[in-house]
C-alpha cells in the first residue's frame, strides 16, 4: 500500500468515528446547558446532532489526521458550543456539569462503538482487519483520548472548567482567567503531546478507560462467546 493509499484508507476508517466524537461531545455541552436554564446553544442552532454544524474544518478533520498519522492520539476539536453561564440557575456549580457533558458523551460513545466490535467479533467472527471492525477501534480510540485529554484540569479543557466549578469563588475566578491563553494551552499540549511529555499519561489513560469498556462488556462478552 503508498502513501496516498494509506491516506486515504486512514481518512475513511476515522472519518464517521471523528465527526461524531467531536459534534456529538459539543452538543451535549449544549444540552446539558439548555436543562440547566441556558438557551444560547439552541437559539443559535447549534443544539443539534449534525456533525455539519459543528464541524471546524481544521480541529475536526485537519488536525486528528494529522496527529493519527503521526502515531498520535487523534484529538481535535469543533466550533465551540455557546454556553452562557451567567444564565444558568446556579452558575458555579453547574458549569461544572456542564462541562462534564462533553467527556461524558464521549465515554457513552467510545462505550458504544466498543459494543459494536464486540458483536461484530464474536458474534459475526467478522476478521479484524475488516473495514467495520477498524472503523470500531478508530470509534473507540477517538473517544477514550477525547474523554482522557478533554479532562486535563487547564481552561478552556472540560477539566478545567470542571476544578474551576469546583473552587471556592476567590479561587475559581483566578483560575478561570487561564482561559484568556486557551489556544495557547491547547497549542502547548499538542506540542507536549508531540515530544512524549504527555503522550504517556493520555495512553495511560485511554488503557483504564477501554478496560472500564471491557468490564462493563463483559456480559455480554461472555453472552457471545
Amino acid at each position: 500500500m503508498n502513501e496516498t493509499d494509506s491516506i486515504i484508507q486512514t481518512i475513511a476508517v476515522y472519518l464517521i468515528p471523528v465527526l461524531f466524537a467531536i459534534s456529538l461531545h459539543e452538543a451535549a455541552h449544549g444540552y446539558v446547558a439548555r436543562y440547566f436554564g441556558d438557551p444560547t446553544a439552541a437559539n443559535e442552532g447549534r443544539l443539534s446532532l449534525n456533525p455539519l454544524r459543528h464541524i471546524d474544518p481544521f480541529g475536526t478533520v485537519i488536525l486528528p489526521l494529522i496527529l493519527s498519522l503521526l502515531h498520535l492520539p487523534a484529538l481535535g476539536y469543533a466550533k465551540p458550543v455557546p454556553v452562557d453561564y451567567g444564565r444558568l440557575r446556579n452558575p458555579k456549580k453547574q458549569m461544572a456539569l456542564v462541562a462534564a457533558a462533553g467527556p461524558a458523551a464521549n465515554f457513552a460513545m467510545g462505550l458504544g462503538w466498543m459494543a459494536l466490535w464486540v458483536v461484530l467479533t464474536y458474534a459475526l467472527g467478522i476478521p479484524q482487519d475488516d473495514f467495520f471492525i477498524e472503523m470500531s477501534k478508530a470509534g473507540i480510540g477517538v473517544n477514550s483520548a477525547m474523554c482522557v485529554f478533554n479532562l486535563i484540569p487547564l481552561p478552556p479543557l472540560d477539566g478545567g472548567r470542571i476544578v474551576t466549578g469546583i473552587l471556592p469563588l476567590p479561587l475559581a475566578r483566578k483560575y478561570a482567567q487561564i482561559e484568556r491563553y486557551g489556544m495557547y494551552v491547547f497549542i502547548g499540549l499538542i506540542l507536549m503531546m508531540q515530544f512524549g511529555m504527555l503522550t504517556g499519561f493520555l495512553i495511560g489513560g485511554m488503557h483504564i478507560l477501554q478496560s472500564i469498556f471491557h468490564v462493563l462488556l463483559y456480559p455480554l462478552i461472555f453472552l457471545l462467546s
